[in-house]
């Protein structure tokens, strides 16, 4: 039995463990839909990869750069599955994701015919469902951390509020060129 001079101890123990998953609640689905800035329709996306970041475009304009995160082998462009790159080229959004393991998720239209010819032609899968997403689902609240790593298996990572105005904003059949 719990003496009486430790439930006040528990007590404390149990409102800051509540007040800690409470922040990680409101980082993870509450915040991104609260901060979110209402963009134009985004037209085409630039990734610069060596600066990472993200820049969105309506009709030619500049809209608004992101800070992000990508493969866990960044430099080079995407030869095969599992290789941890993220690919470079001119891509186009395919599909807007429904139901992702990560905050929101759009697909970027990787592999081409080109990758996957050149995939073939090494005896390799080229891999695919290359996406721009938001955190992992319920730790929205690690994007601090996780920006400052390129941690992905070849996605494009963003904090949960610029993938909400990302998702809110663009189209399947935007144009995305990935620089290296």
């Amino acid at each position: 039995m719990i003496a009486l001079k430790e439930k006040p101890m528990l007590k404390k123990l149990f409102i800051i463990i509540a007040v800690i998953i409470g922040i990680a609640i409101y980082f993870d689905r509450l915040h991104p839909v609260i901060a979110y800035q209402k963009l134009e329709p985004i037209t085409h996306i630039v990734v610069e990869k060596q600066k990472r970041q993200m820049s969105v475009y309506g009709d030619g304009k500049h809209l608004k750069t992101y800070p992000i995160s990508l493969g866990s082998s960044p430099i080079g462009h995407k030869t095969q599955e599992g290789d941890g790159k993220t690919p470079e080229g001119e891509y186009f959004i395919d599909w807007i994701h429904p139901n992702s393991s990560y905050y929101k998720a759009i697909r970027v239209s990787y592999p081409n015919a080109e990758d996957k010819a050149q995939a073939i032609e090494k005896g390799v899968s080229p891999g695919g469902d290359i996406m721009i997403h938001g955190m992992p689902n319920r730790l929205g609240w690690r994007y601090p951390l996780l920006i400052k790593l390129d941690w992905t298996e070849g996605c494009i990572a963003v904090s949960n509020t610029a993938m909400e105005e990302i998702a809110l904003s663009v189209k399947v059949g935007a144009k995305i060129i990935i620089k290296p």
